[in-house]
């Protein structure tokens, strides 16, 4: 695996669960457009990741506590297995993660708890990590 450059972005994010036939709670996208804002859609849900002082409805499912790190791209389609080894560093860590992809890069979110370990596997793995 190359070596990549990932940044420990600002901010605590949160994974939701809403009802698949549900709206979207009103002014989701008017939010911090500094901030990652994922909308996943399946015929059984809608899953959210998002910033976690967002608004979401009542009745929410949600997962608070997520840090999110950002591998710096635009990445090439042609490249493989980043997700896979990046995994497999924070899994032999013991650091459970939270993964979406977009078209330039892909993200990972590991909880507030693990981010020190998540880090220091990423960068004994030879990556670059920027915290700052």
């Amino acid at each position: 695996m190359k070596r990549l450059a990932i940044d420990v972005r600002p901010g605590e994010y949160s994974v939701a669960r809403l009802d698949a036939s549900e709206p979207l709670p009103a002014g989701l996208f008017d939010a911090d457009t500094d901030a990652l804002l994922s909308v996943t859609r399946s015929r059984d849900e809608i899953s959210l990741v998002c910033p976690t002082d967002t608004a979401l409805p009542d009745g929410a499912r949600t997962e608070d506590g997520w840090r999110l790190l950002t591998v710096r791209g635009p990445l090439e389609f042609t490249l493989t297995g980043i997700i896979a080894a990046l995994s497999s560093e924070l899994a032999s860590a013991g650091v459970p993660l939270f993964t979406l992809s977009t078209f330039d890069t892909d993200h990972l979110l590991v909880k507030q708890v693990d981010l020190a370990r998540a880090v220091d596997a990423l960068r004994l793995s030879g990556h670059e990590v920027h915290t700052g």
